[in-house]
């Protein structure tokens, strides 16, 4: 059978949530989302519309919806482990698209929202700001509370799933852990790469710390490719990425030491490595000052731009097949990553180049 990553998987996905908080910082509360194969008593229910998980922000925010089952039994085995971090002001599910279709191919995947660095949290700060009561959101501020953070976020996070802590899961192979992110959640799985020997595998999303028109030289500064080992980069970024240009991708490239490679969509903007691409990305462009003042006027509309399904196609079947090679060793997956990237995708409907 020819590899095909972009296919959804054989596997029935369950999503659970878990409530954690670290004693060693001053208990600090992380919610998790988690997504893993579930039995064959669910196929089916993780894609249909009554059955599969609806959730709420908050009041206001579009509903958002994954394709999983809410608490379904957890399927018998032990699978490879895949950490997403998000984005500044984002939310765990942010990119539940890729998680979830990880999942069906056998992956326990795992998302926690970075508390202080949520966009609940941020919407609060943003309200009592034009109420008056409070000044308005210092992304300054917060990057210098968050930076030290983030990773520590995910390495707990790690150790609790390997120690057995989320009753309701399959079993989790510590040999075989990855990380993704998308944008400070891209740096965020550079960082831990860094700083955790038990990642294999890496795939930033559209990551910050290179060179941006927004203040960032704090992500930049923290950096460190000293990895002391060799681990796999995936980069996935866009060609007209607003805030984080491509400049910055490269420069990022260029900094990684390990084994690497980028993969570009065209007409494509930050937000196209997120759920809801639509609502999300025009929701960015009305975002109120001072968080994105130095790029709102760049933003195209959505309809200028590609076309969700393509992007999401990009992030689900190229993210896949690096896990699939560099976590599970499967050999199709390295040649289909080694093959023509840009033709296999133009194939697809998606339009990339390779950096």
């Amino acid at each position: 059978m020819t590899y095909d990553p972009f296919l959804r998987g054989s596997l029935p996905v369950g999503v659970r949530t878990f409530q954690w908080s670290d004693p060693a910082r001053h208990d600090r509360l992380l919610p998790v989302e988690t997504w893993y194969p579930t039995t064959d008593a669910y196929r089916g229910q993780d894609l249909a519309e009554a059955t599969r998980d609806h959730y709420e922000l908050f009041p206001g925010f579009p509903p958002g919806w994954q394709d999983a089952v809410r608490d379904a039994a957890p399927r018998p085995g032990t699978f490879p482990l895949v950490v997403f971090s998000h984005g500044f002001g984002a939310h765990r599910r942010q990119s539940s698209f890729l998680c979830t279709h990880l999942a069906s191919h056998g992956y326990v995947v795992a998302a926690m929202d970075h508390t202080g660095n949520t966009i609940m949290e941020m919407v609060q700060l943003m309200m009592a700001a034009q109420m008056g009561v409070a000044a308005p959101p210092d992304p300054a501020a917060i990057l210098s509370e968050i930076i030290p953070a983030r990773p520590l976020d995910v390495s707990f996070v790690i150790d609790r799933l390997l120690a057995g802590a989320a009753d309701g899961l399959p079993g989790i192979d510590a040999e075989r852990i990855g990380m993704s992110g998308h944008s400070f959640g891209g740096w965020t799985t550079l960082m831990v790469t860094a700083r955790d020997r038990r990642i294999r595998a890496a795939l930033p999303l559209a990551p910050a710390g290179g060179w941006s028109p927004l203040p960032s030289h704090p992500l930049t500064d923290a950096l460190d490719f000293a990895w002391g080992r060799d681990v796999p980069t995936l980069f996935l970024v866009a060609d007209s990425d607003t805030i984080l240009p491509l400049r910055g991708m490269h420069e990022l490239l260029a900094r990684t030491s390990s084994t690497k490679q980028m993969v570009i969509l065209a007409n494509a903007d930050h937000m196209h490595f997120c759920d809801q691409i639509e609502q999300i990305h025009e929701l960015f462009r009305m975002m109120p000052p001072p968080i994105f003042d130095q790029v709102v006027h760049a933003i195209k509309p959505i309809a200028e731009l590609s076309a969700p399904e393509g992007a999401y196609r990009f992030t689900r079947g190229l993210g896949l097949a690096h896990m699939d090679a560099h976590l599970r060793g499967i050999e199709p997956a390295a040649r289909f990553l080694a093959g023509d990237l840009v033709a296999t995708l133009q194939a697809q409907g998606v339009i990339a180049a390779m950096a």
